[in-house]
């Protein structure tokens, strides 16, 4: 069955889906998050399904009543370790079912999906495969939550465009009962996935609202089909305008028992943020120092607005037809914040932090730490006939602020030590060893695309050289040259995770000499470099 979510609505009063959380005594949970940027042949890879794995698998540990041991996270795992993984938690709830207890299974998927398969790395697990696995799961609820399609840029598309999407629908002769499947986009939409909410716009509303925005009752708890209603509607308005068009969440399911399913209760950890009900309607953005929207809440006057926010800073944003009202906040452990809409300030629409749910450059600034080897070339005649500066492999250190002047325009100190040895050869004297050494510190201006796993990155540089020769057992005095060099600078980088790289760089310099004659010289410099961003 594919259809929106108000037909859920009427399904789970109708049959009393699910059991709740508090009818029939507690309820045993178990969780597999599982979360895969990588699809193998013929996909790109994601960026953001093992962040979006990991929300998911925090806001079940922290809100969704599942301890951390019957929590698994599986990250770039193959097809075999989720099967593996998997049985491990059906022993479990087997084991736990034979205390009489009753159990709920929870399962997510983040990552590619081709041809009816789940594509993990290079491995693959038909979809109706795991579809008859979970439905004979020995648990008395099973949900199962998969966000799958193609990948893009901007805005990226999860898989790959020609192949077929995959959408799940009920089977009323199932044999098994209790089974919720719920799937980010409909059999010909893409599941879409942003740079500027840092994951899916599917998981990303998902999560906002099992953190609270979707608790409409105002019980403070979260169930199954408030937060289906609530990623549903918010996933269809994010994408309307996408270029891969509006995306449809669905669902299926093949239920028996009384009432809707609790699947967070913020209530009771009492960590996070209290919107009064005094506060002022509208929507707040709470964005994370890494410049990604964490929740969107939509508050309503005369209503507490309780978010569990993990514990950490926020930017808090509330957009006004002309202007913005921008504040900051803290989440300390185990302490509810009571939020101050009087505490913030206005601001221009220029400095807007989210626009819509964009995130500006301003929230995204970081710094990363490189480390440098490669070989200076100079476009001189070796020392030993007759030129000036040999060419020398070098080694040094990269500091680079990304997006410190809007989104893409970085800058970058680097400083380099090179070394060479080689004979010198002078019209009527013997041929004198020398050392020679190269200390540069230079600053340079780039322009990088940040939308992707490989960035390529322009810029201009100014350096200043400082360059020595001596001549060991010799009595011809050490000789030393400074001169600034301007050149260009070019690169590419290929992130091996949100925080790991490697960069190819070349730089192209002009070397001026005056001292005996005049020369211009040219310095191409190529490096590899291991590049660590901190809070990318």
């Amino acid at each position: 069955m594919t259809t929106s979510w108000r037909p859920l609505l009427i399904a789970l009063a109708c049959f009393g889906a699910l059991p709740a959380l508090a009818q029939g005594g507690p309820t045993h949970r178990f969780a597999l998050v599982v979360g895969n940027d990588r699809g193998g042949d013929g996909t790109r890879d994601l960026l953001y399904a093992k962040d979006d794995a990991r929300k998911l698998h925090d806001i079940m540990v922290r809100l969704g009543g599942v301890k951390a041991d019957d929590a698994v996270l599986l990250l770039d795992g193959t097809a075999e370790a989720l099967l593996t993984s998997l049985s491990d938690i059906e022993r479990k709830a087997t084991a736990a079912r034979g205390r009489g207890e009753r159990t709920a299974l929870f399962f997510y998927y983040s990552g590619h999906a081709k041809d009816g398969d789940l594509r993990l790395g290079d491995s693959k697990l038909p979809l109706e495969s795991l579809k008859s696995r979970l439905a004979q799961a020995p648990a008395d609820v099973r949900l199962a939550v998969l966000d799958a399609c193609r990948s893009g840029s901007l805005t990226r598309s999860k898989g790959v465009r020609r192949a077929p999407a995959f959408e799940v629908e009920s089977d009323a002769n199932r044999a098994a009962k209790g089974l919720v499947i719920l799937t980010s986009s409909s059999a010909d939409e893409d599941s879409q996935e942003s740079d500027t909410i840092g994951g899916s716009f599917f998981s990303h509303h998902l999560a906002s609202g099992l953190l609270g925005d979707a608790d409409q009752s105002g019980d403070h708890r979260v169930t199954l089909s408030e937060a289906y209603a609530y990623a549903y509607d918010r996933t269809v308005a994010d994408t309307a305008d996408s270029a891969a068009g509006p995306q449809h969440p669905t669902f299926s399911f093949d239920l028996a028992g009384n009432g809707d399913l609790v699947l967070t209760d913020t209530a009771t950890r009492r960590e996070g943020v209290l919107i009064p009900s005094n506060s002022p309607a509208g929507s707040y953005f709470f964005v994370s120092p890494k410049g990604f929207v964490v929740a969107e809440v939509s508050h309503t006057v005369a209503v507490d607005r309780l978010v569990a926010l993990p514990v950490g800073h926020y930017y808090v944003k509330r957009r006004l037809p002309s202007y913005l009202r921008i504040s900051e906040i803290d989440i300390d452990e185990g302490q509810l914040t009571l939020f101050d809409e009087g505490a913030m300030k206005n601001a221009r629409y220029a400095d807007d932090p989210v626009k819509g749910a964009v995130v500006s450059s301003i929230y995204n600034r970081h710094w990363s730490l490189g480390l440098t080897g490669g070989y200076q070339l100079v476009f001189d005649s070796p020392p030993e006939k007759g030129g000036y500066f040999p060419s020398a492999p070098s080694v040094g250190i990269d500091v680079t602020f990304h997006n410190a002047f809007g989104r893409g325009f970085t800058a970058g100190f680097d400083g380099l030590y090179g070394f060479a040895t080689g004979t010198l050869n002078t019209s009527g004297l013997d041929p004198m060893k020398y050392n020679y050494s190269l200390i540069t510190l230079g600053v340079s201006g780039l322009y990088e695309w940040p939308d992707g796993r490989l960035v390529p990155f322009v810029g201009v540089r100014i350096g200043l050289n400082i360059m020595g020769r001596e001549f060991p057992g010799s009595t011809v005095p050490a000789q030393s040259y400074q001169t600034f060099v301007p050149g260009l600078v070019a690169g590419l980088k290929w992130r091996l995770t949100r925080s790991w790289g490697l960069v190819a760089r070349g730089r192209l310099d002009y070397l001026l000499y005056n001292i005996d004659e005049t020369r211009n010289l040219g310095v191409l410099e190529l490096s590899a470099l291991i590049n660590f961003e901190f809070g990318s």
